[in-house]
């Protein structure tokens, strides 16, 4: 039986060590977790600690760090630059998936026909947190702060760089350019698609047209296939 798995963002080298309140109450309360009693944490961060609870206290949950590892990062680096969109319980759900699948990092990106410019990013980090507790993982993917789409494509971005539209115009499967080694940047558009301008702007500096398919997918679907295309990929090549 697998150990409760919880997240704790700063986990000293040894010794004791206090958990967050939301982790004691979830601890005692939910899991009637008791001394004695072993659990794993992570810091997201490729570190996973098995400890053991030292006083059950639903504020305050005492544990004494134990044997520790260092799982090593994803071989690829995917990045899915996407625009928010105006159903805020979907852009919750793509970011629930995303971290699920091993996306590296969630970038919101902002075009002209985005509808929604603010986003509550201390509830849509809970929701990753969750996410990556839920899928045992140790690596969590990096929520960036909202940028402007053209300043996002004149950056400078190392790597493969992919835009999905759904102009009627010549495109490559995104599966052609899944191959190890190289880090990869897909740009996901909002309700309505890209306007041409945005497009040709991507287009003139260096990212190239992809299809994700046959069919016109959502803003939330195209960026969990596109993750799920070139994880699957990726995975297959190993």
């Amino acid at each position: 039986m697998q150990l409760p798995y919880f997240f704790e963002e700063n986990i000293p080298a040894s010794g004791n060590f206090n958990l967050s309140e939301t982790s004691s109450r979830h601890i005692v309360q939910v899991l009637r977790m008791q001394e004695g009693d072993f659990i794993n944490i992570t810091n997201g961060n490729g570190a996973i600690v098995t400890c053991k609870i030292t006083t059950a206290n639903k504020k305050h949950c005492e544990i004494s760090l134990g044997e520790s590892q260092v799982t090593n990062p994803p071989k690829q680096k995917i990045c899915i630059a996407i625009s928010p969109i105006k159903n805020t319980n979907r852009f919750e759900w793509f970011l629930e998936k995303a971290t699920e699948i091993g996306v590296s990092e969630i970038l919101p990106v902002l075009c002209s026909r985005t509808e929604k410019t603010y986003l509550k990013k201390e509830r849509l980090q809970q929701i990753i947190v969750s996410a990556m507790l839920q899928s045992q993982q140790s690596w969590m993917p990096r929520l960036k702060e909202p940028v402007n789409f053209i300043d996002l494509i004149k950056s400078e971005t190392s790597g493969t760089k992919l835009i999905a539209h759904c102009l009627d115009s010549a495109k490559r499967h995104i599966n052609s350019f899944a191959k190890k080694e190289h880090p990869k940047l897909i740009l996901i558009g909002p309700e309505g698609d890209f306007i041409e301008k945005e497009i040709s702007a991507a287009l003139e500096n260096n990212f190239a047209p992809v299809s994700l398919g046959e069919t016109r997918l959502r803003t939330e679907t195209a960026g969990i296939v596109a993750a799920v295309l070139l994880k699957n990929y990726l995975e297959e090549e190993r």
